[in-house]
């Protein structure tokens, strides 16, 4: 019988001839000694934490964390350091409606 705790409800699970495979995943050495070493410190082990993941994952339908691209973000500091040299390198001021225009021209609006 499995207990698991979920915002202070206790859930108890029992398995019964419910198979047990192992999962290899490959992992940067220095990450697998940090998260033992966490997993070591909050009282349990990586197959432990490893399946919590997973749990969570099956129950919630989605990762336990945001996934996302930092291509926007790269896209957008690399026309602010053009906007910037540009700045620099001329006498030219622009209005503030420029700026607004140029600012939605670079994000899609």
């Amino acid at each position: 019988m499995t207990i698991f705790i979920d915002n202070s409800i206790i859930y108890l699970e029992k398995r019964d001839n419910m198979e047990s495979l192992t999962l290899n995943v490959r992992v940067d050495a220095n990450d697998k000694k940090s998260f033992e070493q966490f997993c070591s410190n909050v009282g349990m082990n990586v197959s432990t934490a490893v399946n919590m993941f997973i749990k969570a994952v099956l129950r919630e339908q989605k990762l336990p964390f945001e996934v996302k691209d930092n291509t926007f973000n790269d896209t957008v500091y690399e026309k602010l350091r053009e906007a910037e040299f540009e700045m620099n390198s001329t006498s030219k001021r622009y209005t503030i409606d420029e700026i607004t225009n140029s600012m939605n021209d670079i994000i899609g609006e």
